[in-house]
């Protein structure tokens, strides 16, 4: 079902919901979030699209923040509030709403989502794009419990990571990083099965791909060894390789589907590790709420502790000011790293092991 109204209110929009509810047959409220995706036109079909079939894992109110601000001075001068209300098939296993702001109304948006955030439960605000800054100092971020940025969509990835970890706050996380949870997972695995000392470690991957990045601080930053970012043709996320005293353990997706698992003293193996469309990205980040403490220790290694870069990204600073410091690629390469330590790292967010 849905509901069209222009020109409206919060309380306006508030009572259609309800309207549709009841006219859909279902009058009980059974969402457990509240998920706000600010985007723009031209990317809200894939943003909704991506969170509807997320929302049937996690039934949640949608709310999708349009801005308009207008061309003219005129129009950026006037305020309208437009709605489209859609319940039932048309939104998943939730409610959607598309919040179109218009004018200086657009510079407000925290004014007309607050009203509508459902009562006593999570918030969590999404960008698909064009994130700000500082997630956490939004008036939108200010609203959620979990504010949800995409590295991969900035003109400049690594800059991006650069940016997330100059301004991290509890509850912020990337879907770069959320992109790799299979392969630290996978990782954390073969180490787990081979206890041999970790002397260094490659990863290869496309240039300007921010998970590429992510998974080697996180490998520098868990097994405090040097790490080496090779470039190649993708797509995204190519291999790793882990330099042991018995050998190397590889693990190497050419094709983004299936990976191929080779260790030392074990016939090679085949492994599903797909490329994940943006609703499992999403689904898995609603499943946990709570800051993730591991994201924030790899944001902060910074990519100037890998070497081998092959774009420009990895000249600039990485850390700010009193944050964690960056060590040198001196490292001790022969210093002992329990693989429980990594497996540990790996699955300390509950439920993502895939």
């Amino acid at each position: 079902m849905k509901i069209d109204l222009t020109d409206t209110t919060s309380s306006k929009i508030n009572a259609g919901v309800i309207q549709a509810r009841r006219a859909s047959g279902t009058p009980a409220v059974g969402m457990v979030l509240t998920l706000v995706i600010v985007t723009d036109e031209g990317n809200a079909y894939d943003a909704l699209k991506a969170a509807g079939d997320a929302s049937r894992e996690h039934p949640s109110r949608i709310l999708a923040v349009i801005k308009r601000p207008g061309r003219s001075p005129r129009d950026r001068a006037k305020s309208r509030l437009d709605a489209e209300i859609r319940v039932g098939s048309d939104a998943g296993t939730g409610e959607t709403v598309m919040l179109r702001l218009h004018g200086e109304l657009a510079n407000h948006a925290e004014s007309v989502v607050l009203p509508l955030l459902l009562p006593d439960a999570p918030v969590v605000v999404w960008w698909p794009e064009d994130a700000p800054g500082n997630p956490a100092e939004h008036p939108l971020g200010k609203l959620a419990q979990r504010r949800i940025t995409d590295a991969a969509a900035a003109e400049d990835p690594v800059a991006a990571l650069r940016v997330r970890a100059d301004t991290y706050s509890p509850g912020d996380t990337d879907l770069a990083w959320t992109r790799i949870t299979p392969w630290r997972s996978m990782l954390a695995a073969a180490l787990d099965q081979k206890h041999s000392a970790v002397t260094a470690a490659i990863v290869e991957g496309e240039p300007y791909n921010p998970s590429t990045e992510l998974l080697g601080m996180w490998l520098a930053d868990r097994l405090e060894v040097p790490v080496e970012r090779r470039v190649s043709d993708g797509p995204g996320l190519t291999a790793v390789r882990l330099s042991t005293a018995d050998g190397e353990i590889c693990l190497d997706r050419a094709d983004g589907a299936l990976a191929e698992l080779a260790m030392p003293g074990q016939p090679d193996r085949h492994v599903a590790l797909k490329r994940r469309d943006t609703a499992e990205l999403i689904a898995e980040e609603l499943r946990r709420l709570d800051p993730d403490d591991i994201y924030r220790e790899t944001v902060r290694v910074g990519v100037k502790r890998l070497t081998g870069h092959d774009h420009p990204a990895g000249d600039g600073p990485e850390v700010a000011a009193g944050q964690a410091p960056e060590v040198a690629d001196t490292a001790p390469a022969a210093r002992k790293t329990t693989a429980r330590k990594t497996a540990a790292s790996a699955n300390s967010r509950t439920g993502k092991s895939k």
